[in-house]
């Protein structure tokens, strides 16, 4: 197997001077924070968009420009500002467009005049069930406040995470894999960590809870048996992600589509072979992984 310079070095310099585990665990602990914030963000932008709906109802459906590197999401940066509908409404078109153009170039947004006419009229015309008062402005705003708190803080985590997952020889290995993306791979690897404390793939299997559990007694034995989810439900939330990145591209050359479409052609409920797909990836991950470490051991061997 080829190995690039750059993971020969990056191999040997932790080898020498890093405590690898070290890195794995603190790469481990990121992750679990990283999920608890991302389920944090849902809760606090599903309470945020249920507040503006008695403010200024659909203003998280007036932006389409995706969130940025920062965090930052234009609809809620919006929102801090103009937190209530008849912050637009009740001043002269010409006025609010002018506030609209100050307010996109302070906070670093593309202005188009079209927009602002947009969203004055969208403005217009609302029923709302909270009145334009201080206390209502103190709800909306700290609302706010706190979403881009932790989408501020979900950029660090991430970039964090990535540094680790980048000091960790199997990374490239892992990021080449299809379906997976930079923050995937490093939440594959914080969770499944040294794959060479898995004496074969079948042990990797079992540890996401991937595989089938016995459903047999006597003379019964079941066609059709559910998973065990003896293992780390965070490993098998990632996996999921991934397998749901090949349902959706259906790449035909993939031997994990090839597998999972031949479940599903067979008449296999979703659980079943989505739960396959990801049984068939984690055991492609294993050998991957395993050889690349495998030719960086042999590389570095005092024999060589």
């Amino acid at each position: 197997m080829k190995i690039a310079k750059y993971g020969l070095d990056n191999w040997v310099e932790l080898r020498e001077y890093t405590p690898m585990e070290a890195v794995r665990q603190q790469l481990k602990l990121c992750n679990r924070q990283y999920n608890l914030y991302m389920k944090t963000i849902v809760a606090l932008q599903n309470n945020l968009i249920s507040l503006t709906d008695k403010t200024f109802s659909g203003v998280n459906e007036l932006f389409a420009s995706p969130e940025r590197a920062d965090g930052h999401q234009k609809w809620v940066d919006f929102t801090l500002s103009f937190w209530h509908c008849e912050c637009v409404c009740r001043v002269s078109e010409k006025e609010f467009t002018e506030r609209y153009r100050k307010w996109c170039k302070r906070k670093g947004y593309n202005f188009s005049e079209a927009k602002a006419l947009d969203l004055y009229t969208d403005s217009c015309g609302h029923i709302t069930t909270l009145p334009k008062n201080e206390n209502t402005k103190l709800l909306i705003t700290t609302a706010v406040q706190q979403l881009i708190a932790a989408k501020t803080t979900l950029v660090a985590m991430r970039t964090e995470m990535l540094r680790l997952a980048k000091l960790l020889p199997e990374y490239d290995t892992v990021l080449a894999m299809y379906g997976v993306g930079e923050i995937t791979a490093a939440q594959l690897m914080a969770e499944i960590g040294d794959e060479r404390r898995y004496p074969r793939r079948s042990s990797l299997v079992t540890f996401a809870g991937v595989d089938p559990a016995v459903n047999q007694s006597g003379k019964h034995e079941a066609k059709s048996n559910p998973t065990t989810k003896r293992g780390s439900p965070h490993l098998r939330k990632t996996l999921y992600q991934v397998v749901c990145t090949y349902l959706i591209n259906s790449p035909a050359d993939e031997p994990v589509y090839q597998f999972l479409n031949k479940k599903r052609a067979e008449g296999k409920p979703y659980f079943v072979y989505m739960t396959a797909a990801a049984n068939k990836f984690l055991r492609i991950y294993y050998a991957s992984v395993k050889e690349y470490i495998a030719a960086l051991d042999n590389a570095t061997s005092p024999l060589n």
